[in-house]
């Protein structure tokens, strides 16, 4: 899978004109649907006097499952968002939105016309995106001593794996996320180098974006 880096305050963006109608399209990263409908609002709120806003939404958790969301807005049904909603598909794409907005022109497209406009203001806002791959990481718990820490983040360097939500009290805690591919490999080189004086408790599983 991959997904768009691009924010909800500076999306990727580009237009075409067709039949004197104009097609903007707006494309940025989401965690939720909920900020698919946010963004979306946005993109009217930019372009008040514009016929339509159509757009579709594609969100996924580590577990594969995704939901999606799409509208015509006022556009007859199935030649806007569904249109939208393939290009996200053909791309492999989750976490993301696209919004094309619609300038009317005073031409009638036609239902074929509707879908190949609405699917080319979308495939040119993702192309102008800037894209990344979805790696499914592992994230785990770790408490250590002061002295461990150097060492530590070493060996999780050497697993492609990152920490947050550091904590510094009497110990370290931290949150440690690596590729779940490399979730048995790190468990037991953590084991064999601290002489299993630490124990990694197993969080869950998260989409992290490696750019491409």
């Amino acid at each position: 899978m991959q997904t768009i880096l691009n924010t909800a305050d500076a999306p990727a963006h580009d237009s075409f004109v067709e039949k004197k109608s104009e097609f903007i399209g707006d494309a940025c990263h989401i965690d939720s649907l909920d900020e698919a409908l946010a963004f979306v609002e946005t993109i009217r709120e930019q372009h008040p006097k514009s016929r339509h806003v159509a757009y579709a939404a594609v969100c996924g958790g580590s577990d594969g499952r995704l939901v999606e969301r799409m509208s015509d807005d006022g556009e007859p049904s199935g030649t806007a968002g569904k249109p939208i909603l393939d290009v996200l598909r053909q791309n492999n794409l989750t976490d993301s939105v696209v919004a094309v907005t619609r300038y009317f022109g005073g031409i009638l497209l036609g239902s074929g016309g509707l879908i190949r406009a609405y699917s080319t203001g979308a495939s040119i806002a993702v192309k102008a995106a800037k894209l990344a791959r979805i790696v499914p990481c592992a994230r785990y718990a770790v408490r250590l001593e002061y002295p461990q820490l150097a060492q530590f983040q070493r060996l999780l360097a050497d697993c492609d794996g990152l920490a947050d939500d550091e904590q510094y009290t009497d110990r370290v805690t931290l949150r440690a996320a690596l590729p779940a591919d490399r979730a048995a490999d790190f468990e037991a080189r953590v084991r064999e180098t601290f002489n299993a004086t630490i124990t990694p408790e197993p969080l869950d599983t998260v989409n992290r974006p490696v750019a491409l």
